[in-house]
């Protein structure tokens, strides 16, 4: 009998995040989840350069013994190019991403784990947590000095003590193997679904919605019907017989949140009575904020306040712009590969970019996760450096 995964992928800004920091990726051999933080300095960056060195392993044939090297590989490859864009780019000092993958090959499971997204396997109807959360409030539990109900209200639950950042230092990832068994149904998600909807409520629609990507779709729903306060996202990935797979439609690799292209869609829940609430909520708290501070200002000389702001305003104005220009960045310029000067962002009217050089190489042309790199724009300090992209872009093309 020969096993391959039935998946799917899905990922939701959730109700109060502006942007989506997750990215995951589904395929018949290759599940991956990775969360990533770092606010304005770049989670978005770091989960998408993990998801696009992972999913390079999906087109491989590995074997059983090569799988799990592969797997470290690629994760060792991550790690190196989120240390990079770090050090070519200071802004983004502090990224960072979980990363819970699963490689298979044959009836082996290859998986790795950093971080506090999860990795759930149901099993003969038997829900289990496969990863342990690398967390401070996991840590206490581990070490008998708080209990399991007590950490689910925890202050600190979400104080990750490992993930994949930007720190050039050997990063101690949890590796193991597992079967693959006919029945099995696994789950990878973010934080945003397991810490906010119960285990026992996964459970029930794990077992009860037959379908990959209906459950997917259901597990998202009742993340955002308990007001996702974060980006949501999880892939189901359901063992079957290879026989029976392959008189269904094959299904296309799946790559969503910050890694794929409609990384901008707006949160599914958005028009539903939690998302309504989320925006009441965020909408009050920036009044009673606009209070506080027209409060502050009253109490400056009328005089003042307006040459203050003025000299503020220009002196970052100019800064920005002088700062910006000594940057240096490969993106697309219409279907083609570029570089530019400055970063890729504006101040009001005022563009920060141009191209100094154009080239030959079509963005169609790059593989799937350089095409990614590319519109997500790869940023450096150095116009040689920048050259040097171009020139490896050009030996993937």
């Amino acid at each position: 009998m020969y096993l391959t995964l039935r998946f799917a992928a899905r990922s939701d800004v959730g109700l109060v995040r502006a942007d989506n920091q997750d990215s995951a990726f589904a395929g018949p051999h290759l599940l991956v989840v990775a969360d990533g933080m770092g606010g304005a300095a770049g989670g978005d960056i770091a989960s998408s350069l993990a998801v696009g060195r992972l999913a390079a392993l999906e087109g491989e044939a590995l074997g059983p013994d090569e799988s799990l090297d592969h797997l470290k590989g690629a994760i060792a490859d991550a790690h190196a190019d989120i240390v990079e864009r770090a050090h070519n780019d200071p802004e983004l000092s502090g990224l960072g991403t979980t990363v819970t993958a699963i490689l298979r090959s044959g009836t082996t499971l290859a998986m790795a784990h950093i971080g506090d997204s999860r990795c759930y396997l149901l099993r003969d109807g038997d829900l289990d947590q496969v990863t342990s959360d690398h967390t401070f409030v996991q840590h206490l539990v581990d070490t008998g000095r708080l209990s399991m109900a007590d950490a689910e209200n925890h202050p600190k639950r979400n104080l990750v003590l490992r993930v994949l950042g930007d720190i050039d230092a050997d990063v101690p990832v949890d590796i193991s193997v597992r079967e693959a068994r006919l029945g099995d149904r696994w789950l990878l998600c973010s934080d945003g679904l397991s810490g906010v909807v119960s285990r026992d409520t996964i459970h029930q629609t794990m077992l009860e919605v037959e379908d990959a990507a209906d459950c997917a779709d259901a597990l998202v729903s009742l993340a955002l019907a308990a007001g996702a306060p974060d980006n949501v996202t999880c892939v189901i990935g359901d063992i079957v017989d290879i026989d029976s797979a392959s008189k269904a439609k094959p299904a296309p690799n799946q790559i969503v949140g910050s890694a794929a292209r409609d990384r901008k869609r707006p949160s599914q829940g958005s028009e539903s009575s939690a998302g309504r609430a989320a925006k009441l909520s965020s909408a009050a708290a920036d009044d009673d904020e606009e209070e506080d501070q027209a409060g502050r200002w009253s109490r400056l000389k009328p005089w003042l306040l307006p040459l203050v702001a003025l000299v503020a305003v220009m002196a970052a104005l100019w800064g920005s712009y002088a700062w910006s220009q000594t940057q240096y960045y490969v993106g697309t310029d219409g279907d083609s590969v570029a570089i530019y000067r400055g970063i890729p962002q504006s101040l009001g009217p005022i563009s920060l970019h141009h191209v100094i050089e154009s080239t030959s190489i079509s963005v169609d042309s790059l593989a799937p996760f350089q095409r990614e790199r590319v519109d997500a724009s790869i940023r450096t300090g150095k116009l040689s450096e920048a050259r040097a992209i171009v020139t490896s872009l050009e030996g993937t093309g």
